[in-house]
């Protein structure tokens, strides 16, 4: 089914990753031939026959992608599709189908699809599309671990600091900020100098960036 297990190493994992590739796909052949072709390219994979199987594996919290089937015995893939981009959203994915049509590739791609391979695929393909799909889970999981880290240093101010910070961010002077809450200047001043050194902002830029991430208006 596949053209070139021989493919350049270079497209894959360095020695050491810690990513995975996972694959849901009915037929055992199938399996196999791609957790031997993701082996050889440096890859780490793990394979399930279903797409249950593969929901009752914990979330994988390193960088990892989804090598998935159109047509599976309980959910179909493109169902599995809606629940990854909920619940697993920094887990790209890449469908691979016997068959497949231009409205389902359509809805696919939309949904957010890596690549929409028909067997028999290149493997130079599926490698770049893996290669793709890891580095969006990179960039995805980082960005998640920034904004949990600005939730924890925002959960570290006082009731007060975030009182003063969000209205700082909305765009009010010392002053007017002292007016809504009810304290002197000085001590809006005080207040806000504690919420920027606890949220490690070096400016008011940097402070209403991080209220925007937040969701903070």
């Amino acid at each position: 089914m596949y053209t070139d297990l021989t493919a350049d190493l270079g497209s894959g994992a360095m020695s050491g990753d810690t990513s995975v590739v996972f694959i849901v796909d009915d037929d055992v052949s199938v399996r196999e031939s791609l957790e031997l072709l993701i082996g050889s390219s440096g890859w780490r994979s793990e394979a399930f026959g279903s797409a249950k199987e593969f929901l009752n594996r914990p979330r994988a919290l390193i960088p990892s992608c989804l090598i998935l089937d159109v047509n599976l015995p309980d959910l179909s893939g493109l169902d599995l599709q809606g629940l990854v981009a909920n619940e697993r959203a920094d887990m790209p994915i890449i469908f691979i189908t016997g068959y497949g049509d231009v409205p389902m590739t359509v809805k696919a791609m939309k949904a957010g699809a890596v690549e929409f391979l028909t067997k028999p695929f290149n493997d130079e393909e599926l490698l770049d599309a893996i290669k793709l799909g890891l580095e969006r889970s990179k960039t995805a999981l980082a960005l998640d671990s920034e904004l949990q880290a600005l939730r924890d240093r925002h959960a570290s101010l006082s009731r007060r600091e975030q009182e003063v910070m969000a209205l700082v961010v909305s765009g009010l002077l010392n002053k007017q900020v002292g007016f809504e809450l009810g304290i002197s200047e000085i001590t809006v001043k005080a207040h806000r100098g504690q919420a920027m050194r606890k949220m490690q902002a070096r400016s008011l830029a940097e402070l209403v960036n991080m209220a925007a991430r937040l969701g903070i208006a």
